[in-house]
C-alpha cells in the first residue's frame, strides 16, 4: 500500500473533487470538478514527486503568436505553467511538487491556480484553441 497515494487521494476528496480514475500501482488518480473548470486533472503520484496535468486544448493551427501568448498567459500563473505534450500539439496546465513536504494547502493552491486562470481568461484561451 502507497501511503503518499492515500494522502493524495485523501486530499482531493476533501477538497472537493470527484474521482473519476484512480490506479495505485500506477500512482495515477484523475479528477474533475466541472464547476472550476478542472476535468481529467491527472495527478501522478511519483515519489518523490507529485505531478498535475490537465489538458487545456490542441493547437490546430501553428503560428508564433500563440505561443507568445501563452507565455504571457502562463505568467498569471501562481503555481504551475503552461507547457506543450511530446508531440508539440497539445497545451497542459502542470505543476510538479516534492512530495516529502506536500500539505493539503500545497495541492490546493496548484488546483486554484489552475481555475482562477482557465476563469480569468476563458475567452482568449477559447480563442487559442480555436473554438
Amino acid at each position: 500500500m502507497d501511503e503518499n497515494f492515500f494522502k493524495i487521494k485523501e486530499y482531493l476528496e476533501e477538497l472537493g473533487h470527484l474521482i473519476t480514475y484512480e490506479n495505485e500501482e500506477d500512482g495515477v488518480i484523475v479528477v474533475n470538478n466541472e464547476d472550476r473548470g478542472i476535468k481529467n486533472l491527472v495527478v501522478g503520484v511519483a515519489f518523490p514527486i507529485l505531478i498535475v496535468e490537465q489538458v487545456i486544448f490542441e493547437i490546430k493551427n501553428e503560428n508564433n503568436s500563440i505561443y507568445k501568448k501563452l507565455l504571457q498567459l502562463s505568467r498569471d500563473f501562481i503555481h504551475g505553467a503552461f507547457v506543450l505534450d511530446e508531440s508539440g500539439k497539445k497545451v497542459l496546465f502542470r505543476n510538479t511538487h516534492e512530495m516529502e513536504n506536500l500539505d493539503l494547502n500545497e495541492l490546493e493552491a496548484t488546483i486554484n491556480s489552475l481555475a482562477l486562470l482557465l476563469s480569468e481568461h476563458n475567452k482568449e484561451i477559447l480563442s487559442l484553441s480555436g473554438n
